[in-house]
C-alpha cells in the first residue's frame, strides 16, 4: 500500500490534467493570422487605388512575418507561460496601423510616413524581446523605482528647452530625428506608483482622518507619490501637453483605487479632473479653442470658414456606415495635417465603418483586460499594480483620443497605441506589451505551480 501511495504521489504533478497548457502553438497560430490581415489590408489599397497589388506586399508581408516571429521566438523561450493573446494583439494592431498610414501617404507623396513607422516599429519589437530575454523578474523594477522617477522628471522637463510644435514643447528635435520623452516617462512612472503604492498599501488605506465617507491618508504617506504627480503635472502643464497630463491624472487615480480599494478615489479624482479642465481652459487660449470646437464643431462651417478639424472628422465617421467605403476609398484627409497621428481614427472609421471600428475596439478592450487578468492572478502588491498600471495607461490613451476626434470630449493631442503615426509612442506601446507579457508568465506559472524559470 506504501509502494502503490507513493507511486500515485509521485506521478500526480505530472499528470497533463493537473499542468496548465503554456499554448505557444496557439500564439504562433494567432500571430500568422495578425500577419496576414494587414497584408491583405496592404493588398486591397493597392487594389482600390490602382487596380493592382502594391509591389511592396511581399516585402511587407515578410517583414512583419519576420518581426513576429522572432518576438514570438523570444517569448518562447523567456515566457513560455505568458498569455498568449498579447503578442498576437499587438502584431495586428501595429500591422493595421502601417496599413492606414501607408494608405494616408498615397494622399501625401511629399509626406511619406510609413516607411518611418515600420523603423520604428522594428525599434519597438527590438525593444520587446530586449525586456523579455533580460528582464527575469518583474520585481526587479521595484528596487529602482526612485531612479525611475528621478529620470521621468527629467524626460518631462527637457522638451522645455526645445521649439515648440504646434503650440505645445512636447518634442526633442536634432535635425530630422525627433522624440517624444513623455511617452517614455509614464512607464516609468507607473513603475514607482505600483512601488510606492505597493509598500504604503496598509497606511494608505487605514490610517489619517476620515472626511465623510473618505480615509484620508496622512501627509507623510501620501505626501511623496502626490508630489511626484504634481510636479509631472505642473510640467505638462507649462509644456501645453494636456492630453499627457490628463494620462497622467487619470493613472494615478485608478492606481490610487487599487492600491486602497476605496471607491471614493474615484469619485474625488473625476470632481478633481473636471474642476483642473474649467480651471485650466479659461486661463489658456490654446485648451480654450479646443472647449469652444468641442462644443460648437460646425461654428466654423456657420461662419464661412468651411469645417474644422472634428467637424471633418464626424463627417468622416457619417460616411463610414456600417460597412464602410473600403480602404483607399474613403476621404479623410481632408482632416488635415493631423490625419496620420491625432485622427487616425477617423481613417479607420471611414473606411473600415463601425463594423471595423468595433473590433478594433475590441481588441483594445481584450489587450487591456489580459493585462488586468494578470496583475489580479499575482500574489505580489507590486506586480499586480504594476499590470494594472500599464493596461491602465492604455485603456486611458485609447479613450482619451478616440473620445476626443469623435466628440465626446475635447480633443486632446495623444497618440492612438500602435495605429497612429509616432516613433516614441509605438516604441513604448511595445514596451508596455512586453511588460505585460512578463507578468502574464509569472502569473500563469504561479497558478500553474511550477518554478520554471
Amino acid at each position: 500500500m506504501t509502494q502503490a501511495g507513493t507511486t500515485v504521489a509521485a506521478a500526480a504533478p505530472s499528470a497533463p490534467a493537473d499542468r496548465l497548457s503554456r499554448r505557444r502553438g496557439v500564439e504562433l497560430f494567432l500571430i500568422v493570422l495578425a500577419v496576414l490581415l494587414p497584408v491583405c489590408g496592404y493588398c486591397a489599397v493597392g487594389l482600390a487605388r490602382n487596380g493592382t497589388v502594391p509591389p511592396g506586399a511581399a516585402g511587407y508581408g515578410a517583414g512583419l512575418g519576420v518581426l513576429a516571429l522572432v518576438a514570438h521566438i523570444a517569448v518562447r523561450l523567456r515566457a513560455p507561460y505568458a498569455d498568449p493573446l498579447l503578442l498576437p494583439i499587438a502584431v495586428l494592431l501595429n500591422g493595421l496601423g502601417l496599413v492606414l498610414i501607408y494608405r494616408l501617404d498615397l494622399e501625401t507623396p511629399g509626406d511619406e510616413a510609413a516607411s518611418a513607422q515600420l523603423v520604428w516599429s522594428t525599434v519597438g519589437v527590438g525593444l520587446f524581446i530586449l525586456v523579455v530575454l533580460v528582464l527575469r523578474d518583474h520585481r526587479w523594477l521595484q528596487r529602482y523605482a526612485y531612479l525611475g522617477v528621478a529620470s521621468a522628471l527629467a524626460l518631462l522637463v527637457m522638451p522645455i528647452l526645445f521649439p515648440a510644435v504646434n503650440g505645445a514643447h512636447i518634442w526633442i528635435r536634432l535635425g530630422e530625428f525627433s522624440i517624444q520623452p513623455g511617452e517614455f516617462a509614464k512607464v516609468l512612472l507607473a513603475v514607482f506608483f505600483a512601488a510606492y503604492l505597493a509598500a504604503n498599501r496598509g497606511a494608505l488605506a487605514y490610517s489619517g482622518r476620515q472626511v465623510w465617507r473618505l480615509q484620508l491618508p496622512t501627509g507623510r504617506v501620501l505626501g511623496p507619490v502626490v508630489t511626484v504627480w504634481l510636479l509631472s503635472v505642473c510640467v505638462l502643464v507649462l509644456e501645453r501637453d494636456l492630453g499627457t497630463s490628463l494620462l497622467f491624472f487619470g493613472l494615478f487615480v485608478v492606481m490610487l483605487y487599487v492600491a486602497t480599494g476605496r471607491t471614493g478615489w474615484i469619485a474625488v479624482g473625476v470632481l478633481l479632473a473636471a474642476a483642473g479642465a474649467v480651471a485650466v481652459g479659461w486661463l489658456e487660449p490654446h485648451v480654450r479653442s479646443r472647449f469652444g470646437e468641442w462644443l460648437h464643431p460646425f461654428a466654423s462651417i456657420e461662419a464661412g470658414q468651411g469645417p474644422g478639424q472634428v467637424a471633418q472628422s464626424l463627417f468622416s465617421f457619417a460616411a463610414g456606415g456600417v460597412t464602410g467605403t473600403g480602404l483607399g476609398l474613403g476621404h479623410s484627409i481632408l482632416v488635415g495635417f493631423a490625419v496620420k497621428s491625432d485622427f487616425i481614427l477617423a481613417t479607420a472609421g471611414e473606411e473600415l465603418g463601425l463594423a471595423g471600428l468595433s473590433a478594433i475596439f475590441l481588441l483594445y478592450a481584450l489587450l487591456v483586460e489580459r493585462g488586468y487578468r494578470a496583475g489580479l492572478a499575482l500574489r505580489d502588491p507590486f506586480g499586480r499594480l504594476l499590470a494594472i498600471g500599464l493596461a491602465s495607461l492604455m485603456a486611458l490613451q485609447v479613450f482619451v483620443i478616440a473620445g476626443g476626434v469623435t466628440g465626446l470630449i475635447p480633443l486632446t493631442g495623444l497618440a492612438l497605441p500602435f495605429l497612429a503615426q509616432g516613433g516614441s509612442s509605438v516604441v513604448t506601446n511595445w514596451a508596455i506589451v512586453a511588460l505585460l507579457i512578463r507578468v502574464s508568465h509569472v502569473a500563469r506559472r504561479e497558478y500553474d505551480g511550477t518554478v520554471a524559470p
